[in-house]
């Protein structure tokens, strides 16, 4: 009898520095797709789990690196990143950071490593550990085009992939923008609720009501973004920035009856008066972009 099943594909071999909570995450993602993996950590114990299902650790970050040709870097920050290759041999050696860092520590690290021999890609992280594997997480990868081609399907293991350029500062850009965003929405989660706090709402009803309310809202980021590149601030306007600031007092005056601090949203406040008092009533709150790059 025949065999007529298909040859099992060999999966690419890579190295993984760091075993922390995402590390880990990582590095079971692709051990669960079949790839052969090397993993270090500088607390040699942290890679235990990992070994235990099947990835060989190695006594350090050189004989890491030494060990594939494909390394990803997923440490504490930066500096990090240095020491633990410092004296490691990278030429030849793809170098994939997906450690936290700026833009300008991203494009750094690039020229360090092209003067070591390696290519590199940069990644910002869009999850947290146990969203690793599942529907929903993503990778930013800005840096060397090719090295994200060749390794675009290994890569894709943990979690979906989003290139957004060659410029290797642009992950960690987009991913700082994308969480100050996160951010600026905890902010109004927070003092939305604490406005609740010892009233007879429920918490769960009114969540219910906001985040449907929230997700309308995001909406607007697609004006913002037509506003912003055709320089045009007033037009389509729904409810103009003079309008805004006229009813942001009631939710100052209602802060103050329910003995909540006001200081998550008078930052904001402030900057749509100062942008007011400049003379631009009429537009849309997007305006206040250029006034955040004047100040």
């Amino acid at each position: 009898m025949t065999d007529t099943s298909l040859p099992s594909v060999p999966r690419t071999p890579l190295t993984l520095l760091g075993t922390g909570a995402m590390g880990t995450a990582l590095g079971r993602a692709w051990l669960a797709a079949g790839h052969p993996l090397t993993v270090w950590n500088r607390t040699p114990r942290r890679t235990a789990a990992l070994t235990a299902e099947g990835a060989v650790a190695a006594g350090s970050a050189a004989e890491a690196v030494a060990a594939n040709r494909l390394v990803v870097a997923c440490l504490l920050d930066d500096a990090s990143v240095g020491t633990a290759l410092e004296g490691a041999g990278l030429a030849g050696r793809d170098l994939v950071n997906l450690t936290t860092g700026t833009p300008a520590d991203a494009r750094a690290r690039r020229a360090w490593a092209e003067e070591r021999g390696a290519r590199f890609l940069d990644g910002g992280i869009m999850a947290v550990p146990p969203m690793i594997g599942a529907p929903g997480a993503f990778v930013l990868y800005s840096g060397d085009p090719e090295v994200f081609e060749e390794h675009r399907d290994t890569l894709a293991v943990p979690a979906g992939t989003e290139y957004v350029g060659a410029d290797a500062g642009h992950a960690a850009l987009y991913d700082v923008a994308l969480l100050s965003g996160m951010y600026g929405m905890f902010a109004g989660i927070t003092h939305a609720f604490a406005l609740l706090d010892g009233t007879d709402v429920a918490p769960g009803d009114f969540a219910a009501l906001l985040v449907p309310w929230l997700n309308a809202m995001a909406g607007s980021a697609h004006g913002t973004a037509e506003r912003l590149v055709s320089g045009d601030h007033t037009s389509g306007v729904v409810s103009t920035l003079e309008m805004q600031v006229a009813g942001a007092g009631t939710l100052l005056r209602t802060a103050a009856e329910q003995g909540v601090s006001a200081e998550l949203l008078v930052p904001f406040l402030d900057l749509m008066r100062h942008r007011l008092a400049d003379g631009h009533g009429e537009e849309d709150i997007s305006g206040l972009v250029e006034t955040l790059r004047t100040r």
